[in-house]
């Protein structure tokens, strides 16, 4: 099986294929396949801090940018679940914004200045 070809010389050569990556679930926040070992992490939808114990698996983009907008008592008080963070009118930008990128795809996030009581 050939996995991308380029022209190099006037022929063709065979890159390596990508292993298959196991799926292990869609993203709650932003609605993507997540690959296992693949930019995840487990978040705490109520903070640990605030005595959350049950954790799910998120991009880990969307793990970040949730954290860089919201503080721990946010979280607990007002986005404890997934569906109360992605009303959010900065998460539905970032969610238009990053459903169109790859499952592997991620890029730093910089606190938000609101977080940062600006």
């Amino acid at each position: 099986m050939f996995g991308k070809q380029g022209l190099v010389n006037s022929g063709w050569v065979r890159l390596p294929l990508l292993p298959l990556m196991k799926v292990i679930g869609i993203c709650p926040i932003c609605d993507r396949e997540m690959w296992e070992n693949q930019f995840v992490d487990r978040h705490h939808f109520l903070p640990k801090c605030r005595g959350g114990k049950e954790t799910e698996w998120l991009h880990k983009i969307c793990h970040r940018k949730i954290h860089s907008l919201f503080t721990e008592k946010e979280l607990e008080k007002n986005y404890n679940n997934a569906e109360l963070v992605k009303e959010h009118p900065e998460m539905e930008k970032f969610i238009k914004w990053v459903s169109k990128k790859e499952p592997d795809f991620y890029d730093s996030t910089t606190t938000h200045n609101r977080k940062r009581g600006r």
